[in-house]
């Protein structure tokens, strides 16, 4: 039992140590140009005003405020792209003549940036809840949908074959067949719908907005203060880990399947 377990410390041990890596030399970097180069603290502030202003900001609740505002925009927008994307992603990789009707136009849509819409849907929809909403549905739906069709249209015909002859109904053939066979893939179009509906919702705030964790680094930028601005980015990176490690673990809950699978194939 523990040789067993003695590789799994150690390459847990390397793995930490390797992470840490990158933002060591970050640190370093910073603490050189902050302490012996003739930076202005206006532009580059030193680490311990960053975290002074961390602290105030954390005992004032306005970056508990600007998350929650911020979380829950990405919520209400990534409830609908999933509930869009799962849809005609499904009905794109069951039905021919649906994949032949809405491809190309959604081909041409993702192609233009998440960026260049953000003016439009102001002008359309105002500086509100909703501009952001439709911004971050816009995002997540398209990774949703492309994951998910991919995972339908990879179902063995074998299997539709068989849902054929034993004359399953559509819907039975879809819950029954398609389904289990693409939710390794709807997961991973979820997974990457949420990372991008917390980018994209920062994004939106940083344009037009008059709250949330993206306004409060617009505001900060227009007053000189870069080490709000500095504190909001490393809050909002953290925020995004934390997003995707925890669907991550839930998604990892549904198919535990797919655990013994990895187990397996790294024992062979």
């Amino acid at each position: 039992m523990k040789t067993d377990r003695t590789p799994k410390i150690g390459f847990g041990i390397r793995k930490i140590i390797l992470a840490l890596v990158i933002p060591f030399i970050i640190v370093l970097i910073w603490l050189y140009a902050t302490m012996y180069t003739s930076i202005p603290h206006g532009i580059l502030p030193t680490i311990p005003e960053v975290g002074q202003t961390f602290v105030e900001m954390l005992k004032s609740g306005q970056m508990k405020e600007d998350i929650l505002i911020s979380i829950s925009r990405v919520l209400k927008g990534y409830l609908i792209s999933a509930v869009l994307g799962i849809f005609f992603g499904s009905l794109i990789g069951m039905y021919q003549p649906v994949k032949e009707l809405l491809v190309p136009i959604i081909t041409v849509i993702r192609q233009i940036p998440m960026i260049a819409w953000i003016p439009l849907i102001v002008l359309w929809c105002g500086i509100g809840e909703t501009s952001k909403v439709v911004i971050i549905v816009l995002v997540a739906f398209f990774q949703i949908l492309v994951n998910t069709q991919s995972g339908i249209e990879s179902t063995p015909k074998g299997y539709i074959e068989v849902a054929k002859l034993y004359k399953l109904s559509r819907w039975k053939t879809f819950t029954k067949v398609y389904l289990p066979h693409a939710v390794p893939q709807i997961l991973v179009g979820l997974r990457l719908g949420l990372g991008g509906s917390w980018m994209a919702v920062v994004a939106a705030e940083l344009i037009a907005a008059t709250s949330g964790i993206g306004y409060r680094m617009s505001s900060a930028r227009s007053n000189m203060q870069s080490d709000v601005v500095i504190v909001c980015m490393i809050v909002v990176g953290i925020v995004g880990v934390l997003m995707d490690k925890g669907i991550g673990v839930i998604f990892a809950a549904l198919t535990p399947w797919r655990k013994v699978e990895n187990e397996n194939r790294k024992e062979e």
